[in-house]
């Protein structure tokens, strides 16, 4: 460490690297068929976050290329929860559940001037949320397909019954679909007595005082919970009304 920031150097560089081996170490100890996976993830991460940050500065100094890359953000996300999904052309309606979440709670942290209307703010704000809303979308969407699939008897049951499609969909796949939410809930539930999450530690490491950290922190993990119900919420309705499917 210099000060409190992250010192760029050769110790970072061993830091990842030692880190690297030992997730792909555990993974193969462990069998769990992701040391390949997790070795491309992590230099995949490497590669486009120094990407990102040669380019970050030239993007956040106009309003059009920042809006561009923020709907970089959302088309990358879409795309990755879609493949999670399904196969099919529907999955690219993850989109909409992306977009529920995320327009909202932006909406709102811009509006009430929370978060300044400038690049530099913005872009980190919009990944944080996006990536929270891609992960709800990705685990409720595909937990409600694959209940859909090995519940297809009480689906039908249900339809014989007099529910209407989506209301017996809605029956088979809301409460194990809804399990994407524990995550978010549980972190914030336990915010600051089990973990510092990151925008609080960035904060700090950025030389913020401990006040303007927690109120980072609890800014994203508020408009997190707000921006994944919403994604869940909606992705729900979307395969339950057949909009979204494996065929």
């Amino acid at each position: 460490m210099g000060g409190s920031t992250v010192v760029v150097g050769w110790p970072l560089g061993v830091a990842l690297a030692v880190l690297v081996v030992l997730t792909v170490a555990a993974s193969l100890l462990a069998r769990f068929d992701t040391a390949r996976q997790s070795a491309v993830a992590a230099v995949r991460a490497i590669v486009q976050l120094g990407a990102v940050a040669a380019v970050i500065l030239a993007v956040v100094r106009s309003w059009w290329s920042t809006a561009l890359f923020v709907s970089l953000m959302v088309g990358v996300a879409t795309w990755t929860s879609a493949r999670r999904m399904t196969r099919a052309r529907s999955g690219l309606l993850a989109g909409v559940a992306l977009m529920a979440g995320t327009v909202p709670v932006l909406a709102v942290v811009l509006a009430t001037g929370t978060v300044p209307l400038t690049g530099i703010a913005v872009v980190p704000i919009a990944g944080i949320v996006v990536g929270g809303a891609m992960t709800a979308t990705s685990v409720a969407g595909r937990r409600a397909l694959d209940q859909l699939q090995t519940r297809r008897g009480e689906y039908e049951a249900a339809l014989s019954l007099g529910f209407l499609p989506r209301d017996a969909a809605l029956l088979v796949v809301r409460a194990s679909s809804t399990d994407a939410l524990v995550p978010p809930l549980d972190q914030t539930r336990t915010v600051g007595l089990v973990t510092l999450p990151g925008a609080f530690v960035g904060v700090l490491l950025g030389s913020g005082d401990p006040v303007q950290a927690g109120a980072a922190q609890i800014l994203v993990l508020i408009g997190l919970l707000a921006a994944e119900t919403l994604a869940v919420w909606v992705v729900l309705e979307l395969v339950a009304r057949g909009r979204i499917t494996r065929t």
